[in-house]
């Protein structure tokens, strides 16, 4: 999953500027503290005096100061600590702190990228993806029952709307609480309208909070990529298999809209790839689709289709059409 240099410079400048601005702020923190509690600022000098000279005794062979100097600097953690609960200040208040405490800004753990980094990788080659924009707006914080009726039974699923959608929302959290433990697939589907889309967001809102990389595309935008990804040729097929190794390698792929696109032997063919290729490599994967479960048998192979039912929570979301409904 390679990147091209300027791409792979520009998520390492990005990291840098955030070190940056990491030990800046701890600067600014430091300079107020040791102007509020001078004592603080003569311990650390006493403790970087110490440290000098048990460096300058090591390089000439004494070892024996090295016992000296880690009591010194435990007992001095502990006076700083103390002096800073003292004036109210948090205990952490002078440790740095980070956008990723697991690879402290850096982007890698060890010699592997750490997953901030790996999200920053399907951010620029998914640059032309709204997820991060949708998200803000459809998340579980902003999920509304009151669109969906008591009204009635619905019969396919023998409850209101309201009492399924409910039931499909602790499905979906379950999912979110266990996607790190056990590997499962989600087919949201239902008529139009009905909250699939905004149900994907929520889920993928919550696991890119958990530090999971979110591939979202359309239909159209999947069968595109491995179109070109199958036919391109010479520079423009690079970006393409960078963006089909992607799609096959993310923790979570969302697939919104199934059956919107051109079907066509091409795109079973593609389609079975694409999600038996994650089912092999035990990357989880989410479906939306306006298809009924016997549209979907009859529009796609055979072979498509079992591995959806036999993989895939299926999840029906019935209702009325919500975006109609906020007109009136």
């Amino acid at each position: 999953m390679a990147l091209k240099n300027y791409q792979y410079n520009k998520i390492l400048r990005e990291y840098d500027m955030k070190q940056l601005q990491n030990k800046h702020d701890l600067d600014i923190r430091t300079e107020e503290v040791y102007r509020i509690i001078p004592e603080l600022k003569e311990i650390d000098d006493e403790v970087v005096t110490c440290a000098v000279s048990s460096a300058k005794l090591l390089l000439m062979g004494d070892n024996e100061s090295l016992p000296g100097l880690k009591k010194m600097t435990e007992e001095a953690s502990v006076k700083r600590t103390s002096l800073l609960v003292r004036h109210g200040y948090p205990e952490n208040y002078l440790q740095p702190t980070y956008h990723c405490p697991d690879c402290k800004d850096t982007g890698y753990i060890g010699n592997e990228k750490c997953h901030c980094f790996k999200q920053a990788i399907v951010d620029i080659v998914y640059s032309q993806s709204n997820i991060k924009t949708a998200i803000m707006r459809e998340n579980f914080d902003t999920f509304s029952y009151e669109y969906y009726s008591e009204d009635y039974v619905e019969p396919s699923t023998r409850m209101t709307p309201r009492e399924n959608i409910k039931k499909v929302v602790e499905v979906c959290r379950n999912y979110i609480n266990q996607f790190d433990k056990e590997y499962n697939n989600l087919l949201l589907y239902g008529n139009t309208g009905v909250g699939k889309t905004f149900l994907a967001n929520c889920i993928a809102k919550e696991l890119l909070d958990r530090a999971n990389t979110v591939i979202y595309l359309t239909a159209f935008q999947l069968f595109d990529i491995l179109e070109k990804n199958k036919f391109g040729k010479g520079e423009d097929n690079f970006e393409f298999q960078n963006q089909f190794d992607y799609i096959l390698d993310c923790d979570l792929l969302i697939i919104d809209d199934l059956g919107t696109e051109l079907n066509n032997s091409f795109v079973n063919v593609q389609l079975y790839l694409c999600i038996n290729e994650r089912f092999l490599r035990r990357k989880s994967t989410i479906i939306s689709t306006n298809l009924s479960l016997d549209n979907i048998n009859t529009i796609y192979s055979e072979r498509v289709f079992s591995r959806i039912a036999s993989n895939y929570a299926l999840l029906k979301i019935v209702g009325e059409d919500i975006r109609l409904k906020k007109l009136f």
